[in-house]
């Protein structure tokens, strides 16, 4: 793949988050630099516990930063009010890896789905015209609007829930996306329709895009540029060929290592 742009749309310089304080204080992210360029494709990569889901919720604004500063498009991002967030919000979303957790079930899908079309600024559309996009946006992901219409989130399956996800993406349409384990509770199948569907929406729209996951394999499918995290810190960075391919820091080596090839007698002694 190759990245579509050479214009720098999220900048991270010294990126720290620090929880507790005093002997109770972790170091969960650690003085990170991150540049991400429009239409690129990435993945962070780490066990758990390395620091890559906190790194995601700063990035997002779901938490805040302790150290550090992040530039969105060439601009110091301000997020100090509820206006200035969901401004910010237009322009960056996600995927979370449980499907069941992101939904407020007491909101039809309806409701889920007039949300995106309203924070795009089209509250003022007639109503034929907004079912109109909804109906696309669930086509797109091969869902029928008609068969949703009316229902709650809850009474979908876990892939549908998340496919679901990815229309309001599609009607949203961001300039980032950050997918934490996007496909991590569905099966192989629908795993492998959902992440052509990203690739498909990156295509279509120039979206950057954002992988949070331990899958080493996902990570060298897709992306354009691999950094691996460990203890809340990047140990290396480079293309997916260079990073999969001829990794240089043990601990790359041994995330390569703990992946079960076919051709090779699998070495249990760690488990």
């Amino acid at each position: 793949m190759k990245r579509k742009s050479n214009n720098v749309c999220l900048k991270a310089e010294g990126l720290t988050k620090v929880f507790g304080f005093g002997r109770r204080k972790t170091l969960a992210v650690d003085q990170v630099d991150l540049t991400l360029y429009e239409g690129e494709v990435i993945s962070i990569v780490g066990e758990s516990g390395s620091g890559k889901t906190t790194l995601a919720k700063m990035l997002l604004g779901l938490i805040s930063v302790t150290e550090g500063e992040i530039y969105f498009k060439g601009q110091k991002r301000d997020i100090s009010t509820h206006r200035k967030k969901k401004e910010y919000w237009k322009n960056i979303q996600a995927i979370f890896q449980d499907p069941f957790s992101s939904y407020n079930i007491f909101r039809k899908i309806d409701a889920v789905l007039l949300d995106c079309i309203h924070m795009k600024g089209g509250k003022r559309l007639p109503h034929d015209k907004k079912v109109a996009m909804m109906a696309e946006a669930c086509s797109f992901v091969n869902l029928k609007f008609e068969e949703l219409t009316n229902k709650y989130p809850f009474e979908l399956s876990g892939g549908q829930m998340q496919r679901l996800m990815i229309a309001r993406i599609f009607l949203l349409k961001p300039t980032i996306l950050l997918a934490d384990e996007p496909t991590s509770m569905i099966d192989a199948c629908s795993r492998a329709t959902i992440l052509d569907m990203l690739m498909k929406l990156r295509d279509e729209i120039g979206m950057t895009v954002i992988f949070i996951t331990h899958d080493i394999g996902l990570a060298y499918y897709v992306s354009d540029k691999v950094y691996i995290m460990e203890k809340g810190k990047f140990v290396e960075s480079g293309t997916a060929d260079q990073v999969i391919l001829n990794p240089t820091q043990p601990y790359t080596q041994r995330l390569l290592s703990d992946v079960p090839k076919i051709y090779e007698e699998w070495d249990l002694s760690t488990v």
